[in-house]
């Protein structure tokens, strides 16, 4: 293994058993990891079952392992942010010139969104989310009209506790009343969160939909209370026109 100032063997490790995984489609066995890398079985296990947990491999029935959905979302974003993101960053800017607030776009990563970027309003309040940042699906307007594609035995999958961990009094407390949420959101065709994810603050989100009919990332409004007050309706009605100009930019015909 190559030997570096401030090197870390350990993703140096991983790095080289996704290359491996990568270049056998029909996946790998431990066994066979540990023996064309030359790591031991004690170490490989939990090399594996990190990655494993943080997404960047999946076991399979077989025991052989394969690449895991982080990676596969790492990459397709790869690909697709130059065109996303340049198109975000227009086209928002023209909204907040009508509703004078911050943009976010997001995509859904498990149970947590992933905020790609974001587009300010002249506005002096700071947001609790920055690009690049997770922040829990279910306490956020862009994770739930995400989450809101799903079944209810799917957001069980998802969310495995029973409860969800506030982030203020007003967070949604468990997954019947997020589904409650989300059904409504299905019908409404935008959702709205009030001091979900930080006191004060309001959000309304709607969905980016790709060529394939599905919903790929979401898009917000966030603003502080005394001006959900008096925007609320226009804020609506733009972040739902955004997010069809983004949807057809990504292939949507619905």
């Amino acid at each position: 293994m190559v030997k570096q100032k401030y090197w870390v063997p350990a993703l140096e490790r991983a790095n080289l058993i996704i290359e491996q995984v990568a270049k056998n489609p029909d996946g790998l066995r431990l066994i066979d990891l540990s023996n064309r890398l030359e790591i031991n079985k004690s170490s490989m296990y939990s090399l594996l079952n990190t990655m494993e947990t943080l997404g960047w491999i999946e076991k399979g029935q077989n025991e052989k392992y394969n690449l895991g959905s982080v990676l596969g979302f790492i990459g397709s974003t790869y690909l697709n942010q130059f065109n996303i993101m340049e198109t975000f960053s227009s086209e928002a800017k023209k909204a907040i010139q009508i509703v004078d607030e911050h943009i976010q776009l997001g995509k859904l990563m498990g149970g947590d969104v992933f905020y790609i970027g974001r587009e300010e309003g002249s506005s002096p309040v700071r947001l609790v989310t920055d690009p690049g940042t997770r922040f829990a699906a279910y306490a956020s307007a862009i994770g739930k009209i995400q989450l809101a594609q799903y079944e209810f035995d799917e957001l069980k999958e998802i969310y495995k506790d029973e409860s969800f961990k506030k982030k203020t009094d007003y967070t949604v407390e468990n997954i019947e009343q997020l589904w409650d949420q989300l059904q409504k959101a299905k019908l409404d065709g935008y959702v709205v969160e009030e001091q979900e994810g930080a006191e004060g603050f309001y959000c309304v989100g709607a969905p980016v939909y790709d060529h394939s009919n599905r919903i790929v990332y979401g898009i917000s409004f966030t603003m502080p209370k005394t001006s959900w007050i008096k925007k609320k309706e226009i804020a609506t009605t733009e972040i739902i026109e955004l997010a069809n100009k983004l949807s057809k930019i990504s292939g949507y015909l619905g």
